[in-house]
């Protein structure tokens, strides 16, 4: 094991998301270690304490442990936009791209399409598995917010039309959705770790999807059946309905863009009888294999050049080419964007202007997200030009303890402080950068997992998803305790099992 060196001699190889660099530590150890300690303090106080924006916070904190730990202020102020600029680059295109995407499912009608072609395919007893594909579906290429306010109606409508506890319809439905928020890119945690920390989007990829597979399952219909009994509560008035007139219902007001014209069908008796004569105008949505492809695309393209790496390295070809040029993050989500302004559109029946308004709209709700990611990447790039991540790195290289486990407590103690899982994803990734020099590929993704199922972890009364559930769900204090707060538990703990037990075969 390394060991470190006295602060006047040593330097610190730190490592960036361009590759690793040199790095002169700025002052004592003693000072890098409490200036690192007071800006992370501070960072979290002004979140919880004051209600500072984290943008706000982050990019204080990240000024203040520069100048703390030795830098200039003008130097301190460059490297944190080094920081900010590499992970916008890097994550700002993937976000924007993707919640287009994610918006134009909702408004063209084919995250309906897929939820009522599964639902009316399940029996009774296999909806809470269907909920649980339906929620990992939604979640994949949906920001949670966006994703909890699409699947709250369908909870709900499942829930009174199935006579099925809500609880055994809701916690899969909401583990599949948090799952893949916490380990799958394209989200904003997992894309900005991947980042931060360089490791292979493909294999995170490949790596997150196999892990999410068993969390789903042990915290979704499994876990549902004693939530069912701890919380027996009815299903919810509120989103009553989806097909009526429910006006609570997030996609209702695209749904009636999208009706068709009125059509009348004639139900007739005995002897061509006429017996009554209905009008209907279904709202327009796209078929089932066409919103499923759309949804799975990304994935598909970009898992094909992380396999093509792992098989044949050493390839070459136009055949080559073509497969990494596609399986590029930025292509690929960009392909899949395009797919769905033109076939989404066509099946939804939305014109050219109902395309640019949902186009338009998906941007502002993730403009704070991106500011968040930015400055995480701006705190990350001063612990590196300070010389701080290489006192940390050295401090967990000795303590010998797993830098899975380090990676996973850092994560949730930022997360239950904060109550925001992005803030503990780009705080934790940026403290980690460092030690992920030394990590091969393989364990540099599963370094990100661990960070991502930290930053899930108990969820409670500081975390703007709690009062959402609540509030939704019509549920106590209490209630959402034994339901929400234990399912991410349970979705936190049961993935870094499963990182852990990797770490074991992978090194």
């Amino acid at each position: 094991m390394p060991h470190a060196l006295p602060a006047d001699v040593a330097t610190v190889l730190a490592a960036d998301s361009g590759g690793t660099q040199t790095v002169d530590p700025s002052g004592p150890v003693a000072q890098l270690v409490i200036a690192a300690v007071i800006g992370i303090v501070v960072i979290i106080a002004l979140i919880t304490w004051l209600k500072v924006h984290p943008f706000i916070a982050l990019t204080i904190g990240a000024l203040g442990v520069g100048i703390g730990a030795g830098l200039a202020p003008d130097k301190a102020v460059a490297s944190f936009g080094t920081g900010f600029g590499a992970t916008m680059t890097s994550v700002g295109i993937l976000v924007g791209l993707g919640s287009m995407f994610g918006k134009m499912l909702v408004d063209s009608g084919a995250a309906d399409r897929v939820v009522d072609t599964l639902v009316r395919r399940s029996s009774k007893a296999a909806l809470p598995w269907t909920m649980a594909l339906i929620g990992a579906l939604i979640g994949l290429p949906m920001f949670f917010e966006v994703g909890l306010v699409l699947l709250i109606p369908i909870i709900v409508l499942v829930a009174k039309r199935s006579s099925v506890p809500i609880m055994k319809i809701a916690v899969p439905a909401l583990v599949g959705l948090s799952t893949m928020h916490a380990f799958v890119p394209p989200h904003p945690g997992p894309l900005v770790a991947i980042s931060t920390v360089g490791a292979n989007l493909g294999t995170t990829l490949a790596f997150g999807i196999v892990l999410a597979i068993p969390v789903i399952v042990l915290a979704g219909p499994l876990f549902a059946r004693f939530a069912a009994r701890w919380v027996d509560i009815p299903a919810p008035d509120i989103f009553g309905s989806r097909d009526g007139s429910g006006q609570q219902d997030p996609a209702h007001e695209g749904r009636e863009a999208r009706r068709g014209p009125a059509t009348q069908d004639t139900a007739s008796l005995p002897h061509g009888k006429s017996d009554f004569t209905r009008v209907i105008s279904e709202p327009r949505s796209p078929s089932f294999t066409v919103a499923l492809v759309g949804i799975l695309l990304p994935v598909v393209l970009m898992l094909a050049q992380a396999v093509r790496e792992a098989t044949v390295p050493d390839a070459s070809g136009s055949w080559v080419s073509v497969l990494d040029f596609l399986g590029t993050p930025m292509i690929a989500i960009g392909i899949a964007a395009l797919y769905a302004m033109v076939f989404f559109a066509i099946g939804g029946g939305m014109d050219r202007s109902a395309v640019s308004r949902s186009l338009e709209s998906a941007l502002p709700p993730v403009a704070g997200v991106l500011l968040i990611v930015g400055a995480g990447g701006g705190f990350k790039q001063v612990l590196i030009d300070t010389g701080i991540g290489g006192v940390i790195a050295d401090a967990v290289k000795d303590s010998g303890v797993s830098v899975l486990l380090v990676a996973w407590v850092v994560s949730a103690l930022v997360r239950v402080a904060t109550g925001s899982a992005t803030v503990a994803t780009v705080t934790a990734a940026g403290i980690m950068a460092p030690i992920a020099h030394d990590l091969s590929s393989p364990m540099t993704s599963l370094l990100v997992l661990a960070i991502g199922a930290g930053s899930v972890f108990l969820s409670h009364v500081n975390d703007a998803g709690f009062w959402l559930v609540k509030g939704y769900l019509n549920t106590t204090v209490g209630q959402t305790f034994k339901t929400w707060t234990m399912l991410e538990c349970l979705i936190s703990v049961f993935g870094l099992l499963g990182v852990l037990l990797a770490g074991v075969f992978i090194h």
